[in-house]
């Protein structure tokens, strides 16, 4: 299928490797041109040029930049003022008791999470009006509507990603602008993938003895029943960044592995 990117430029945060990096794969393959995102330009570069070597058709260039701070935005804007699609796919998490939870680490997951997304709309979804065109695309979770007991802190940005992404989807009624949210299910990305590993290796069990065990206690609801991989996720990302994504807008899309037990 011809998705009809060619031509576009999108910008994907937090995109040197896992979900984000996919997408941009994802996108540079429909011939779109794509912007990658990292704190570092060593990982910037690395990727790049993974980019390159798999053949991509659009052309890729990048952005070292920590997104999660407004300095970051600021120097990203002034890099690259104009755009045709936005995916706010930075991110972090991190399992803790609630009670050990700080103040400072609340803040901090808002800042990068949520704010990250909100600065950068609030730069891009003016143009995108005035063209008359335009894509934005945030990438939540299924911890957005179900909180995990590990990651409050984590699930709370994930659920007001889906409130700014429904509030700016509102601003853009009678226009070709889309916002949409996607929630990815448990995915392998690089973070994940780590963290799996760590723990199996503290139980004493291979990382698909813990993942077996990560659904069958903490997942059950799960009809996947194994990590979602970044291509799964990616691949639905790719097409509402399309034209003919027309006709979803304000919509919150699952890659979840059927997760979430809802019909809507």
């Amino acid at each position: 299928m011809n998705l009809q990117l060619e031509g576009k430029r999108a910008l994907v945060t937090g995109s040197t490797a896992g979900i984000g990096y996919a997408i941009a794969e994802g996108l540079a393959r429909e011939g779109t041109s794509v912007i990658v995102n990292g704190r570092t330009q060593a990982r910037v570069d690395r990727a790049l040029a993974s980019l390159v070597e798999t053949g991509v058709r659009g052309k890729v260039e990048g952005i070292a930049a920590d997104l999660g701070t407004a300095e970051g935005v600021k120097a990203a804007t002034d890099k690259f003022p104009d755009l045709d699609i936005l995916v706010n796919n930075l991110g972090i998490f991190d399992p803790k008791p609630f009670e050990m939870i700080p103040d400072d680490e609340w803040f901090k997951f808002f800042e990068v999470n949520v704010m990250s997304g909100v600065r950068l709309s609030r730069h891009y979804l003016p143009r995108m009006m005035k063209r008359n065109w335009g894509r934005i695309v945030f990438i939540s979770s299924e911890s957005a509507v179900q909180i995990p007991a590990e990651m409050i802190q984590y699930g709370m940005t994930k659920t007001a990603q889906l409130a700014v992404s429904r509030g700016l989807a509102e601003t853009t009624a009678g226009t070709n602008v889309t916002v949409n949210t996607v929630l990815a299910g448990p995915t392998s990305s690089e973070g994940a993938t780590e963290f799996v590993n760590r723990v199996a290796a503290s139980m004493k069990k291979t990382s698909k003895e813990f993942e077996q065990e990560f659904f069958r206690s903490m997942r059950p609801s799960s009809l996947l029943r194994r990590f979602t991989t970044p291509d799964e996720v990616a691949a639905m990302v790719t097409f509402v960044c399309s034209p003919l994504s027309s006709a979803t807008n304000g919509a919150a899309l699952r890659a979840d592995g059927g997760v979430v037990r809802s019909i809507l």
